[in-house]
């Protein structure tokens, strides 16, 4: 019996999930591109007998789990928008997911992100490596209008964090009330863009939210954050916005084509990472195992084990 570790750096900070799998009797594929698997790739790593995935960010739609062997979907990660659920369920297939590790380690480093941009690190760091003595104004958090758009696991998260600093934060997420957002205001999109000086991005899919429209509601000097997914920002409309000075800065940690090697590298004011929202050592170990976890249990539910 077979599964395949979709990602590429599975058991790499501590191999005790492997161990599990290796104890459980499991015989395991691992991904050998050290990257994302493409569509074209996935199929011959996918064999008659392998029953289930741990899955990254691979596609995971309705030919390829209808024509291989996958009973259970257990992925690393809290997103879903790479695996089609409807087909999953349609064909038995069961699907897990970890989102409640990466909780703290995205909302942690949107809040370093947010911080790193109002005291311009990024720029100022550069300078002093190049030789330079150069003093940029920064802003602070104190007084700041934080807009967080979509209210799940992170959103919330990063709403706790954010208490101490004084800052001023609405919410985005039209299901939901001020009963529960913990009496936060509860606000349209385009009132939230009006009113903020920080607009961070959480929500889950990847439905576009910030496009043309959107930035030109964005208060002058404004700052944009995305730790959700890639397409949730129009990239043209993020550069014009850049351009004309209306976002002043942002912070970009995920992207619709991964790698990224597009025109953002080139602006001094927007800080990039390369999609490492959950990439500690403690989120990694805890989703690796959980997902591990996961699919033994469907496996187990499934009279596979």
């Amino acid at each position: 019996m077979k599964i395949l570790i979709g990602t590429s750096s599975f058991g790499v900070t501590d191999d005790a999930p492997l161990r599990t799998l290796e104890a459980a009797g499991i015989d395991v594929v691992m991904n050998p591109y050290g990257r994302k698997i493409d569509d074209a790739e996935l199929p011959a790593l996918l064999s008659d007998d392998t029953v289930g995935i741990i899955a990254g960010l691979e596609t995971l739609d309705r030919p390829t789990l209808s024509t291989s062997g996958i009973r259970v979907v257990s992925r690393v990660g809290a997103g879903m928008s790479n695996v089609d659920l409807e087909a999953a369920r349609e064909l038995g297939v069961l699907v897990y997911s970890t989102p409640d590790a990466p909780t703290r380690a995205v909302a942690e480093l949107t809040l370093g992100a947010m911080l790193s941009l109002l005291r311009q690190l990024p720029p100022m760091d550069r300078d002093m490596h190049a030789g330079k003595w150069v003093k940029r104004l920064g802003r602070q958090l104190d007084q700041r209008t934080v807009a967080i758009i979509g209210f799940g696991r992170v959103g919330r998260r990063l709403a706790s964090l954010l208490a101490p600093f004084g800052t001023r934060v609405v919410v985005v997420a039209p299901s939901l009330e001020e009963a529960h957002t913990d009496g936060l205001p509860v606000l349209t999109l385009d009132d939230a863009l009006a009113q903020a000086d920080i607009v961070t991005v959480h929500a889950s899919g990847d439905e576009r939210i910030l496009d043309e429209r959107a930035f030109s509601l964005l208060r002058e000097r404004t700052l944009v954050l995305n730790a959700a997914r890639g397409a949730c920002i129009s990239e043209p409309a993020l550069i014009a916005a850049l351009d004309s000075g209306r976002v002043a800065g942002a912070w970009i940690d995920t992207f619709e084509q991964e790698p990224y090697s597009g025109p953002l590298a080139a602006y001094d004011n927007v800080l990039l990472t390369p999609h490492v929202g959950s990439n500690t050592i403690e989120c990694r170990v805890e989703m690796e195992q959980d997902a591990v976890d996961h699919l033994l249990t469907g496996l187990a539910k499934l009279g596979l084990r």
